[in-house]
């Protein structure tokens, strides 16, 4: 079985689709998902389909490229995460490359997640790009390690270096691959996925983005977090299913989540 740790199912092009999305998701045997917030005004409809579906799961945060939206506080976070359904923290973190100027308000943003996280004990979820410095350095000086009083998280749809992912692996973290790793460009992220030891990973759609090969260039959607794990199969020449079971023991693990749902 697999798991889908990470995608957005509530956006309008999955969201209509429902019926044939969760069909596709039991044809690859993709046993959960994990609907993750990008904003508040939206969180209602995330977690409407927790409440809705067992097999889905969600999160509560704000995405560091939404500049125009309701600012989220700890008190705030700390609340609407206090469900049972809701299972993380984000997605939060740092993004120097779509944004510029002065990005300090995305940086307390960030803060104010892991302060949620550390709270609430459930982990983030964080988003990463061009900015893996601040991004880990953040994370040190509030605490989101284990070993700090934190309770890490999951680097999620990972492009970034080896350095940085041994780096968020130190903190606690697990590193998520999506379809991009299958992309015939990827070939650093590759590399990197080839030394990320299995325990440490997770696998993800970020759907409605990012479709693997060979559905690179369509609506990406859960079920094809299938091809996302047998890639990694491939790639590290181990079978398959032993990549399926440890990532989603993983999934399980880090979340808190009953196998059974």
């Amino acid at each position: 079985m697999y798991i889908d740790s990470h995608c957005h199912i509530n956006f309008p092009e999955l969201a209509a689709r429902m019926p044939e999305i969760l069909a596709k998701m039991a044809e690859n045997s993709v046993t959960h998902a994990l609907c993750v917030s990008v904003d508040l005004p939206d969180f209602p409809q995330v977690l409407a389909l927790a409440h809705q579906y067992p097999h889905i799961y969600a999160s509560v945060g704000v995405h560091p490229d939404y500049e125009d939206t309701p600012e989220p506080t700890v008190e705030q976070l700390v609340e609407l995460a206090d469900d049972p359904k809701i299972i993380a923290i984000g997605e939060t973190g740092l993004d120097y490359y779509r944004l510029e100027g002065d990005l300090e308000w995305q940086r307390e943003r960030f803060r104010t997640h892991i302060r949620a996280s550390r709270i609430t004990r459930k982990p983030l979820i964080i988003h990463t790009r061009s900015a893996s410095e601040d991004t880990i350095r953040i994370l040190r000086e509030e605490g989101a390690a284990p070993e700090a009083g934190g309770v890490a998280g999951v680097m999620h749809c990972f492009t970034e270096s080896l350095e940085v992912a041994r780096a968020a692996i130190e903190l606690g973290f697990y590193i998520s691959f999506s379809g991009i790793v299958t992309f015939k460009s990827a070939k650093e992220l590759q590399a990197v996925a080839l030394e990320v030891p299995l325990e440490r990973m997770l696998i993800e759609t970020d759907s409605p983005y990012l479709a693997p090969v060979p559905f690179r260039g369509r609506t990406n959607e859960p079920g094809y977090v299938a091809h996302v794990g047998e890639y990694i199969a491939r790639l590290k020449g181990i079978p398959v299913e032993e990549v399926a079971a440890q990532t989603s023991a993983n999934f399980f693990k880090l979340f808190n989540v009953e196998k059974a749902a």
